[in-house]
């Protein structure tokens, strides 16, 4: 028994109905699977101090203990109730600048580049941590001063992330990616962002409030890895 026209058509047509309104169409899934895999949080540090126990007696007295404001997004990483100014060379300053626990080995501050204009001082950009040659600074606690000869850095752009992470964006720990900032007001795209690895870390995009402000973004805002 043969089929007409008619009746391929109406069958034609049943198929492809059947096909636009599937929610497993393996071209919508797989273009929804690859934006959201490639999202990653914002997190917008404003100024702040990490001090060594032996600068934190200094400026708050022997025994002194942090007081714990709130948690950070990292684990392990909160904001103190403790303030503190720091002075840069010509004698300026800046106030209430927050300490974030816990204690390291090393003290340092880190600003923005606004801030730098303000304190007349000229830290380089680096990985927190890398002290080596950086901006001297002054530290005035409520019982003491600390005068740090480096220790004042601008922080570079990096993200935070899981070894799962980074096995799904392929990277490894100290690589350099591209990231387009496209979720603010002004778009833009974001170059030599370090990628740092650790099993206690959190997915997360950190900037400074310079940065943030040249895009229009806030805490939750996102990027994406740049594929070109």
């Amino acid at each position: 028994m043969s089929i007409s026209s008619i009746e391929i058509e109406a069958i034609v047509k049943k198929i492809v109905s059947e096909m636009s309104t599937s929610s497993t169409c393996p071209s919508v899934a797989s273009a929804a699977a690859e934006k959201s895999g490639y999202e990653i949080p914002v997190g917008i540090s404003n100024r702040h101090i990490h001090l060594t126990r032996e600068h934190l007696e200094i400026l708050f007295g022997k025994g002194y203990e942090l007081t714990h404001l709130k948690d950070l997004s990292q684990p392990g990483q909160y904001a103190c109730k403790e303030t503190l100014t720091i002075v840069g060379p010509s004698m300026r300053s800046i106030e209430g600048v927050r300490v974030l626990g816990p204690l390291r080995k090393a003290s340092q501050v880190e600003i923005s580049v606004t801030d730098s204009y303000v304190l007349k001082v000229k830290p380089p950009v680096r990985e927190s941590g890398s002290l080596s040659g950086s901006a001297p600074i002054t530290i005035i606690g409520p019982r003491g001063i600390v005068q740090l000869n480096e220790g004042c850095i601008i922080a570079n752009r990096h993200i935070h992330m899981s070894p799962a992470d980074a096995s799904r964006f392929g990277v490894r720990d100290g690589d350099y990616i591209n990231v387009d900032a496209m979720s603010g007001t002004k778009r833009a795209r974001w170059f030599d962002v370090q990628v740092r690895v650790h099993e206690q870390f959190r997915l997360e995009m950190h900037v400074d409030t310079d940065d943030a402000n040249a895009v229009g973004f806030k805490n939750g805002s996102t990027v994406t890895v740049a594929k070109d």
